[in-house]
């Protein structure tokens, strides 16, 4: 027996599928694919939670930006360019201090971005009838379960 995914909830071998307290003997698979299922809270939390993210990540520039402008301005009006020129560089040394303090909500917008904003089922037909095995917002993990069922599928044999 070989193993080609295994978690909490879910087993893949190359005799059978587990998931959901149901177990599946390869053999008696007919037909298996996914589909999109409809939208959880939580995937639409996940997607809006993104958004803010991004907003969050894109406004402090946006805002330095305008400052900067605001502050050549008022510079050239005033001829004051060398305090201008030192605010912008203690400025420019403060973002670059910063920066690496960014890895960790671009982190978790990467997650946010591997998970995936909908929800995915695996389904199979076996003895005549078609079951859901599996339904996860999870994109990544439903990938990984995905392929296992296919690779387990493909040492099987041809499936009837």
């Amino acid at each position: 027996m070989t193993l080609y995914y295994r978690d909490e909830a879910v087993q893949v071998t190359s005799e059978s599928i587990r998931a959901g307290g149901q177990v599946v003997a390869i053999a008696d698979l007919t037909y298996v694919w996914h589909a999109r299922g409809r939208t959880t809270a939580a995937v639409r939390g996940r997607v809006l939670g993104r958004g803010v993210l991004v907003l969050l990540l894109s406004l402090p520039p946006l805002v330095a930006v305008v400052c900067v402008l605001s502050l050549a301005w008022s510079a050239q009006d005033r001829g004051e360019w060398r305090l201008a020129l030192v605010v912008l560089a203690a400025c420019a040394v403060a973002a670059l201090a910063l920066a690496p303090f960014l890895e960790v909500p671009l982190g978790w917008l990467d997650r946010s971005y591997e998970r995936g904003n909908r929800v995915h089922e695996l389904w199979v037909q076996h003895h005549g009838r078609e079951e859901l095995l599996l339904r996860t917002p999870d994109a990544l993990r439903f990938g990984q379960i995905y392929r296992a069922v296919q690779r387990a599928v493909e040492q099987h044999g041809p499936v009837d």
